[in-house]
């Protein structure tokens, strides 16, 4: 068990313990808005589920992008909601799932952790994992565990704006974590325009899984990120590591990731969505060199 993950196994154990953590059920994907619906149908014992559009979000617009950071008032409210509690001090307190690698549930991780929950874990291969385990689901409407009284304290993880950004991507380390097509400019489904922060690197955040759907070991990642420029970050590195993506969901994850190999990052939470919506910002098709 590590600072950010824990395997299906080792969940399993903890909610079979006299003080199980909070399981989280972030099931959420671009195109595919009933999460709830595949909650319904079966989830881990006693997960709650999370809306990420509107616990995990704020109310999109050009000027934030389409997945803003909510305020600490929302995400608090929702923590509570979900039974998070003040003053757990259990190492593992909470855990965050999809059925999508993590993609989606390490929004709720970084969150999390961001607003000083330090016992907040995503599940390494998510339902996936569980099932392959040999664990079972549970099918039916939304838990609703007993209302907790957690306060957050926001700002325990770096982010960016778009000058810091676009700053970034010209001084240290700025990583682009969408699928390489939309960063070559070749599509884009759903933002204003194609391309990406000119001088960030191509950095598919998909690539940090192995193939059956868990993350790749931290020196895989470490030799990962290393290719890419990489190499630490603040005291222990050369250069600040930040991470975009469309909305500022799936560079979470990248996060995670960098987070594994021991490296801290920061988020650029406006991410495309917010710079592409701005004309006066530039779009780049080009990858820069990697020193």
């Amino acid at each position: 068990m590590n600072d950010v993950l824990v395997t299906a196994t080792e969940v399993h154990a903890l909610l079979a313990s006299d003080d199980p953590p909070v399981l989280l059920d972030v099931r959420w994907a671009l195109g595919d808005p009933d999460g709830y619906g595949h909650y319904r149908a079966g989830h881990l014992p006693g997960a709650v589920f999370v809306d990420l559009d509107a616990e995990l979000a704020g109310s999109p617009r050009a000027a934030a992008g389409r997945h803003p950071l909510p305020t600490v008032e929302a995400l608090e409210a929702a923590a509570r909601r979900w039974g998070l509690r003040d003053g757990d001090a259990r190492p593992v307190s909470v855990v965050a799932y999809d059925n999508s690698g993590g993609l989606a549930a390490a929004r709720a991780w970084w969150l999390l952790r961001w607003s000083g929950v330090r016992g907040a874990r995503l599940l390494d291969g998510g339902l996936g994992a569980w099932t392959a385990a040999g664990f079972p689901v549970e099918a039916g409407e939304a838990v609703v565990p007993a209302r907790g009284d957690v306060t957050l304290r926001p700002g325990q993880l770096p982010v960016l704006d778009a000058d810091d950004a676009g700053t970034l991507a010209r001084t240290g380390v700025l990583l682009d974590a969408r699928a390489a097509e939309r960063y070559r400019g070749e599509v884009e489904p759903i933002d204003p325009r194609a391309g990406h922060i000119p001088g960030a690197r191509s950095a598919p955040t998909t690539e940090n899984l192995g193939p059956d759907g868990t993350f790749k070991t931290a020196a895989e990642l470490r030799e990962r990120f290393a290719e890419l420029g990489v190499v630490g970050s603040g005291a222990t590195g050369t250069a600040p590591v930040g991470v975009y993506c469309g909305s500022g969901v799936t560079a979470a994850h990248e996060l995670a990731a960098l987070a594994i190999a021991g490296i801290e990052g920061a988020l650029y939470a406006g991410s495309w969505s917010q710079w592409s919506a701005d004309p006066s910002r530039p779009a780049a098709t080009e990858a820069p060199e990697v020193p």
